[in-house]
């Protein structure tokens, strides 16, 4: 049985770090319809002013956030002076988890396009050892009309990274010029895609660029590009948790009793608990 559309949340421009120009699509007024993604920003400019001066140094704590570029780059740094790239093409897996000050500090180029997806820790795994994980060889699997990359979790066989606490599988699909594309799901997830570059046909249901699509329980998924272009659009999916969130800035916790103590520590100096692992 195919998904059909059960939300669309199309993205709103808006500022955030020192003042990057960005599509904001999920947060917290989304929590409960896109478990268990929290937030969904989107970076797409041709002009370096947008984007450059970044996000300088600031924490997180009970989520991890997935950043991925399908074009530009991005300098990342942490308290510690640990550093690192993003390049075009690869994706970071950051693991919050305890407490990590970091910022990313995007380089200028031809073009930026890409997203910072928010992934929900678990209650039992809020307070778990901060962690970087660098996604630089995606496995591909070219399909008639698209081609899927395969950013985490798996697609027909083919793997990429493997989260550890929340099973999910995030795709980057290139379709074709009018042309169509089905593809499986796994049937006890929840699937949500968001249309990159490019207006879509999800399940015969237009939709346009920029726009999050929550689907209805299924197997399968079909898309249709439109008016005589290619699209680019991200799938993730996973089981949804189902817990509380109490979401206050780049903290997001179970109870307004681990807020309270995670701003507490940062007032004070003892928010990082541990060295992040690379």
């Amino acid at each position: 049985m195919e998904r059909k559309i059960r939300k669309k949340v199309t993205g709103f421009q808006t500022q955030d770090g020192a003042g990057v120009k960005l599509v904001r699509v999920l947060g917290l007024e989304t929590v409960e319809e896109y478990d268990p993604f929290l937030m969904l920003d989107s970076f797409d400019s041709k002009n370096p002013a947008d984007y450059t001066k970044g996000f300088p140094f600031h924490p997180h704590r009970g989520i991890e956030t997935i950043t991925y570029l399908a074009k530009g780059r991005i300098k990342h740094r942490d308290h510690l002076g640990n550093e690192g790239v993003i390049g075009e093409g690869e994706a970071q897996w950051m693991t919050a988890g305890s407490g990590i000050m970091h910022e990313e500090m995007p380089e200028a180029s031809e073009e930026m396009l890409g997203v910072q997806l928010w992934l929900n820790l678990p209650a039992a795994h809020k307070m778990t050892s901060p962690e970087y994980n660098d996604i630089r060889d995606i496995q591909e699997v070219q399909e008639e009309t698209a081609l899927v990359r395969v950013v985490s979790g798996e697609y027909k066989n083919v793997k990429g990274f493997q989260g550890k606490y929340i099973p999910a599988d995030f795709y980057d699909i290139r379709l074709m010029e009018n042309k169509e594309f089905t593809f499986p799901t796994k049937a006890e997830n929840e699937v949500y895609l968001f249309l990159l570059k490019g207006d879509l046909e999800v399940e015969g249901e237009f939709c346009k660029e920029k726009t999050a699509v929550a689907l209805e329980r299924g197997e399968a998924v079909s898309v249709k590009s439109v008016e005589g272009k290619p699209a680019e659009f991200l799938v993730f999916s996973a089981p949804k948790l189902d817990e509380p969130v109490v979401w206050g800035g780049p903290i997001v916790m179970n109870t307004q009793e681990e807020l309270r103590q995670a701003f507490y520590e940062l007032q004070n100096g003892t928010f990082v608990k541990e060295d992040a692992k690379r």
